[in-house]
């Protein structure tokens, strides 16, 4: 594995974060707390569309980095071929759903006392739109790791990053209309399929000949839902697990308090993009390693994991002690004390996590997505009740250390799941 690749996943993962960091204060200046709520609404239900994808992407990238490792180039097309028709056949009915409810008066179920019903709807069927291209470029973005072409992605999201704040943020400047923002978003997911997919042909050596190979199969298609369907299970249970926390502060304690941890928690969050561009470097390199050199992978993984580890906890360990510093000159005088303690007991989930997010790697790796989807079921009823019960006695520090041993629990049984699973 190349240093560079795991700079260009860098980049491609911090850099719309700083756009972000410019655009959203201006744009909740400029359109409203509620305008802008509703186009938080169209980022969110772009992002959760990465599900209709049914795993089919990372399935694709577990496949062919094994193909690769058994030097059985010829079956690539065949494998992209039926992955493209999965993702789409399934971005197609989310679009479909999305473009139903808004001509049945969706946009209704949205509370907006300023924005009439009609621009809500036509922003819905805009969305339907993006549907299908989302899901589609999870297939292409897939081939494309499994080839390790990381500059490639990284640009592309990058693009992505800066469109989907940037496009917003100079349409606000014209009109405050949400279908033309949404347009953006739209036209930026468009825009990313082809590129993804021009990408994708361009790591196989003859463009014309996958063409001509590139045909549906029904055993591929099994075998990328006994991997993609345990994917799509953890996609549909970790959003609730991540969600879990605020919206249980919010109900036992007070919108307040869902400030004083939200805003902690995103800061020590955002530590872990390290950790992604390094881990999603590994996922393919290993599945390549474990047919190509069965021996050598454990010492990879080893080094990797060595290097994560001191990382993070060189990371962790700054991070704790700066934060009361640094949210202070982020918030000012509106900062709650309990942000402090909160953020630096995040600190010791976030390095569990760190830990936990290399053993995820390599059970993929594997192919045992099973394994990390039936974790995250068990972990979820698990979390609810630790969460409720440490939120009643000790209140957001409680939340703070429930979701610490979430990631402690996480991190231990990847580790045992990593020693009982062959590859």
């Amino acid at each position: 594995m190349r240093l560079s690749h795991i700079g260009w996943n860098l980049a491609g993962l911090s850099l719309p974060l700083l756009v972000a960091a410019v655009t959203v204060p201006r744009l909740i200046s400029t359109l409203g707390h509620e305008r802008f709520g509703l186009l938080a609404l169209a980022w969110g239900l772009i992002g959760y569309a990465g599900a209709l994808d049914l795993g089919i992407g990372r399935a694709v990238t577990q496949m062919v980095s094994r193909l690769r490792g058994e030097g059985d180039l010829t079956s690539v097309p065949t494998v992209l071929a039926t992955a493209r028709r999965i993702t789409l056949v399934a971005g197609l009915v989310g679009g479909i759903a999305i473009a139903v409810a808004a001509l049945c008066g969706g946009a209704n179920w949205v509370k907006a006392a300023t924005i009439p019903p009609a621009e809500i709807g036509n922003a819905m069927l805009l969305l339907a739109i993006a549907l299908p291209a989302q899901a589609m470029s999870a297939t292409y973005r897939g081939l494309n790791e499994a080839f390790l072409n990381f500059k490639g992605i990284s640009l592309v999201r990058v693009a992505l990053g800066v469109i989907n704040f940037g496009g917003p943020y100079l349409v606000a400047h014209f009109t405050s209309e949400l279908p033309w923002m949404v347009a953006t978003l739209v036209a930026s997911r468009l825009l990313a399929l082809i590129v993804f997919r021009r990408l994708a042909f361009s790591c196989l050596a003859d463009w014309k000949a996958v063409k001509r190979h590139a045909v549906y199969s029904v055993s591929v298609a099994r075998s990328l839902f006994s991997f993609g369907g345990w994917i799509a299970v953890s996609s549909v249970v970790s959003p609730v697990l991540v969600q879990a926390d605020r919206f249980l502060i919010g109900a036992i304690l007070s919108a307040a308090a869902v400030s004083a941890y939200v805003l902690p928690y995103e800061v020590v969050v955002q530590s872990l993009i390290l950790v992604g561009a390094i881990s999603s470097v590994i996922f393919p390199s290993l599945a390549k390693m474990m047919h190509e050199q069965p021996n050598a992978w454990p010492h990879y993984f080893r080094k990797w994991l060595l290097i994560v580890g001191g990382m993070m906890l060189l990371v962790c360990g700054m991070l704790a002690a700066i934060l009361p510093f640094l949210l202070r000159k982020w918030i000012g005088s509106d900062l709650q004390p309990s942000s402090v303690t909160v953020g630096q007991i995040l600190c010791l989930g976030v390095f569990a996590n760190a830990i936990g997010s290399m053993f995820y790697a390599l059970l993929h790796a594997k192919g045992r997505a099973d394994l990390t989807a039936k974790l995250h079921i068990v972990e979820l009823p698990l979390f609810l009740v630790a969460l409720f019960l440490l939120l009643h006695r000790y209140g957001v520090e409680g939340a703070a250390w429930a979701w610490v041993g979430r990631m402690v629990f996480d991190a231990l049984i990847l580790f045992w799941c990593s020693k009982v699973s062959r590859a």
